[in-house]
């Protein structure tokens, strides 16, 4: 780990109500879902705004992280047979 990871502040956010502590503030959708034990393959990761309305990140997008940042895990639409 490098100096500059280790001097940047702790935060925390909460996916689906867990909280998670980190320093790295930018970080892709898809390791936040793993870190919350989520198989990405199957949910997409989803900011509550300020508004009550939920923004929808896929996989491979890095988010910008703030402190108490609200995600919740929506499960990806399945094709029915």
């Amino acid at each position: 780990m490098s100096e500059n990871h280790e001097s940047r502040k702790k935060f925390t956010i909460t996916i689906d109500g867990e909280r998670f502590t980190s320093r790295d503030d930018d970080q892709e959708a898809a390791a936040l879902l793993r870190q919350a034990g989520v198989d990405p393959g199957q949910y997409d990761l989803a900011k509550i705004e300020r508004n009550g309305e939920y923004k929808v990140y896929r996989d491979e997008r890095i988010i910008d992280l703030k402190d108490g940042d609200e995600f919740v895990t929506v499960r990806q639409s399945a094709t029915v047979a």
